[in-house]
């Protein structure tokens, strides 16, 4: 990104062990042309720091807050708690419970508080910048195409799969056969 274009989506985590996940939101982010920032924070050992941090990145310009935590996981909740702007949650795997008490955490907003919840870990980060450029999206048309692109060419990639795998199989006697009568 452009050190000159103002972020649109914060990318918010609760401790620097988590930038290994949280930085699937941002490849996400950077393959829809849209800028970010990206800080870390803390609900419970920097709850000033947090409510001041959500401050100025909104007055800066950001419209949707991507926040990553784990066990206790209440940074989601209380960013949420801060701003009127959409928050996305993401639970990080780990600890104990391998990131269930994050998701309980994450998922289990009062309500007038709402976090929309990804799933545990990279895949939930990957999917929270996906929903971010969807969020954007409703007032860019540009971002919309994009969007629209990238679900097309996941769609022929799951096609490109299934010949490869159709190929695979000619070669084995029956397999695809068997495949096909599968539960008769």
């Amino acid at each position: 990104m452009n050190s000159k274009d103002k972020p649109l989506v914060a990318i918010l985590m609760g401790s620097d062990s988590d930038l290994s996940t949280m930085v699937e939101t941002g490849k996400m982010l950077n393959s829809f042309g849209i800028a970010y920032a990206t800080r870390i924070t803390s609900a419970h050992r920097s709850p000033k720091k947090t409510h001041e941090l959500v401050a100025t990145l909104e007055s800066g310009g950001v419209e949707v807050f991507v926040v990553g935590a784990g066990l206790a996981a209440h940074l989601a909740g209380v960013v949420a708690s801060i701003t009127a702007k959409p928050v996305i949650g993401v639970p990080m795997g780990g600890g104990s419970l391998q990131g269930v008490d994050a998701l309980y955490s994450t998922v289990q907003m009062p309500g007038g508080v709402p976090v929309a919840t990804m799933a545990i870990g990279r895949h939930g980060a990957k999917n929270a910048g996906i929903l971010a450029a969807q969020i954007l999206a409703l007032k860019d048309e540009g971002l919309r195409d994009r969007l629209v692109t990238f679900k097309e060419e996941l769609e022929r990639s799951v096609e490109e799969k299934d010949r490869k795998l159709a190929a695979e199989l000619q070669g084995t006697a029956g397999a695809v056969g068997e495949l096909t009568r599968e539960g008769k």
